[in-house]
């Protein structure tokens, strides 16, 4: 569904992903994890055609991510950053509707889908008037999955979407997450610095170093057969238990 061929980036000089190939297909959650600086975020934000690669493309669906054809695709694709990302003068639901009025949805239409998302998500109907100022970090969060949802996109990618919330609250949404995915079957990147979510939310485990990939695999794959020293080194370091350890 989403691959990515030969894409490289660098910032001043600085190479911020060395060539990489690779592919997410439909059905599966694979967590983008490694230390800071390691080029998550940026990888994310050349799938969704927000950085633009050196060398490289992008495909969605067989089809390249260019200049001329990134506003149409973005359509396939929901985007969910840290702290929701909402204006803050629009009320949820005119934050969760921005997308589909903007392409000309009737009220009906985007009225139908929004009670949709809201039962998917488990925002309280009442939270729909207010605006991100009055809602939890929680429920911005969650407002800000339906508007990623409203068009039914084919993939959603997810940046640190969890990473400002206490940890009652995101071990709610976290659960939600897991649930929303496993029902909607889509192609779900999620950018994340916790390896306990990665392993809780995700398929697979993308690990990254100086932008390049150290080990894709399983939680169980990358604990009991790291392909780096540095794979061992990373999981300690958040104080996970490693087997026999």
């Amino acid at each position: 569904m989403l691959d990515v061929r030969g894409v490289s980036k660098e910032f001043r000089g600085q190479t911020a992903l060395h060539p990489l190939d690779l592919s997410f297909p439909p059905e599966r959650t694979v967590a983008v994890i490694g230390p800071s600086g390691c080029g998550k975020s940026t990888l994310l934000r050349v799938l969704i055609g927000l950085v633009t690669p050196d060398r490289g493309e992008v495909r969605i669906g067989g089809e390249p991510l260019t200049r001329e054809s990134a506003r149409r695709l973005r359509h396939r694709m929901g985007y969910v950053i840290q702290e929701g990302g909402l204006f803050p003068h629009l009320t949820a639901r005119d934050n969760a509707t921005l997308l589909a009025r903007h392409l000309g949805w009737t009220e009906a239409r985007a009225a139908e889908r929004l009670a949709a998302l809201r039962e998917l998500t488990r925002l309280p109907e009442d939270a729909l008037g207010r605006f991100p100022a009055e809602l939890s970090g929680g429920q911005r969060q969650r407002v800000s999955l339906m508007r990623a949802l409203m068009l039914d996109p084919e993939v959603l990618l997810l940046d640190e979407p969890m990473g400002a919330l206490d940890p009652m609250i995101r071990a709610d949404l976290q659960a939600d997450l897991k649930a929303i995915f496993a029902e909607l079957g889509k192609t779900v990147v999620l950018v994340t610095h916790d390896l306990g979510e990665a392993a809780y939310l995700a398929h697979e485990i993308l690990l990254l170093r100086e932008g390049r990939v150290v080990q894709r695999g399983s939680f169980d794959e990358l604990t009991r057969a790291p392909a780096d020293p540095f794979v061992t080194r990373f999981i300690q370091a958040q104080r996970w238990p490693l087997e026999g350890a």
